[in-house]
C-alpha cells in the first residue's frame, strides 16, 4: 500500500469563524486566534516562516474577517509569505490564478465554517485534484484545516447533527468529504459542544472507520496518512468501532435510540498519538524530527 508523503494537521477549532452565522450566534469580537501554538507547529512542519501558505476561507460566511484573522495570526508567528483565497463558488475554484497558486505553495489551510460548502465547492475540481496529488506525492507539502476544514479532510464526513439528539438514529448526517484520509471520521469542538454521541453514531454506522474527536485549541498532526500526534492544549478522543458486537442501528426506525456494545475509546493529550491502520494508541508519538525554531510573538 502506498502511503501519503505529505502531512495533515486537523485542528478542532477555538474561535468562532462563522460556523453559526445562520443561527444568529456569531460574535465578531470572538475572532481572536487561540491556536498560535498549533499554527506555529504547522509553520515548523512546512519548513519555517518563509514558507508559502495559502489560506482558503470557502467554508466561512465571513471570509474577509476570517482571512484577515489568519494573516494577523501567521504574521505574529513571523511568516512573510501568506495569502488568502476567497473562493466562494465552483466557478472561483476553476480560476487559473488560484490553480497556479495552489501548484506553487508549501501549505494549504482550510478555515472553519460549514464543511458542506467545502465539499460542494471543491469536489471533482482540478484545484482539489492538485491538492490531493501534492499531498500524496510531495513530502514537504502540508494541508491544514480547522473546525469545518478538519472535518472535511476525511473521505467520510459528518455534515450535520444536533448533539442533543445524536443518540437517535438518523440525526447524524454523513456524506463524502475531500478525501485526504480513508477510514476515519473527524469531528471538531468535541468536548465543548458535546459531540461524543454524534461521533459514536457515525462510527456505529461506519464501523470500519476510526473516529477522531478534536477538542478546541487541539489538533492531530498526521504523517504517512496513518501516524497521528496530538498537538495543542486540549484533548483528542479516538473512537474505534472495529470490535463492536451488538449494534441495533440497522434494525431500528429513524428517531429511535441507538445501542451498541464494545465501542473502544482512547484519550490523547499533547504528545500522545495513534496509528490508524494498526488501531494502536501511542503514549509518545513525537519523533523529535522537527527542528524547534525561536518564534517571537508580540
Amino acid at each position: 500500500m502506498e502511503f501519503a508523503k505529505g502531512k495533515l494537521i486537523a485542528i478542532g477549532g477555538a474561535e468562532d469563524k462563522g460556523t453559526d452565522l445562520e443561527k444568529g450566534e456569531i460574535h465578531r469580537n470572538n475572532l481572536n486566534f487561540f491556536e498560535l501554538g498549533i499554527l506555529r507547529r504547522l509553520v515548523e512542519e512546512t519548513g519555517g516562516t518563509g514558507s508559502r501558505i495559502e489560506v482558503i476561507t470557502t467554508a466561512s460566511m465571513i471570509p474577509h474577517e476570517v482571512g484577515d484573522n489568519y494573516l494577523h495570526a501567521f504574521g505574529k508567528i513571523g511568516c512573510t509569505d501568506v495569502d488568502v483565497m476567497h473562493i466562494r463558488n465552483r466557478t472561483d475554484a476553476m480560476n487559473e490564478t488560484y490553480i497556479e497558486r495552489i501548484k506553487n505553495c508549501d501549505a494549504v489551510m482550510f478555515s472553519g465554517g460549514n464543511q458542506l460548502r467545502l465539499t460542494s465547492t471543491f469536489g471533482g475540481t482540478q484545484l482539489l485534484d492538485i491538492i490531493l496529488q501534492r499531498y500524496h506525492d510531495e513530502p514537504g507539502f502540508l494541508v491544514g484545516g480547522t473546525s469545518a476544514g478538519a472535518m472535511a479532510m476525511s473521505n467520510t464526513m459528518i455534515y450535520e447533527g444536533n448533539a442533543t439528539k445524536a443518540h437517535l438514529k438518523g440525526e447524524v448526517k454523513i456524506t463524502t468529504g475531500l478525501g485526504f484520509m480513508d477510514d476515519v471520521i473527524f469531528d471538531s469542538h468535541f468536548e465543548k459542544r458535546g459531540r461524543f454521541g454524534r461521533l459514536a453514531q457515525a462510527i456505529a454506522a461506519n464501523p470500519s472507520c476510526i473516529g477522531i474527536g478534536l477538542g478546541e485549541d487541539t489538533g492531530m498532526l498526521i504523517t504517512n496518512g496513518n501516524k497521528m500526534e496530538a498537538i495543542g492544549s486540549g484533548l483528542v478522543i479516538i473512537v474505534d468501532g472495529h470490535d463492536i458486537r451488538h449494534s441495533n442501528i440497522a434494525d431500528i426506525p429513524d428517531g429511535n435510540p441507538i445501542s451498541m456494545e464494545n465501542l473502544k475509546v482512547h484519550f490523547c493529550e499533547k504528545g500522545n498519538g495513534y496509528l490508524v491502520r494498526e488501531r494502536k494508541f501511542l503514549p509518545e508519538a513525537s519523533d523529535g524530527s522537527v527542528v524547534k525554531k525561536q518564534v517571537h510573538v508580540e
